[in-house]
């Protein structure tokens, strides 16, 4: 209920000099991603899945978290703060 994934396959895109298959994850939440051990956590628990699913290595994926406030997300003609 409160996850959004989005993807975009089939897109021109270079990671560390290379057009190789790559992903890029970015990762927003309101008070999970706040922090570099949340992040380690959950980094190790995505890249598992990623690399699984997707056949890549490590090292042609890329995660970026957004610690996100409760007021930067609408929803419901409101924000989540007074949800």
């Amino acid at each position: 209920q409160r996850v959004n994934v989005t993807v975009r396959s089939g897109l021109p895109m270079v990671l560390s000099g290379s057009a190789e298959p790559c992903a890029q994850l970015a990762v927003s939440s309101i008070g999970v991603v706040g922090t570099a051990e949340q992040n380690k956590a959950h980094s190790a628990r995505f890249f598992d899945v990623l690399t699984a699913q997707l056949g890549l290595g490590p090292d042609r994926i890329v995660i970026r978290f957004y610690p996100l406030e409760p007021w930067q997300i609408g929803k419901n003609r409101t924000v989540m703060t007074f949800l």
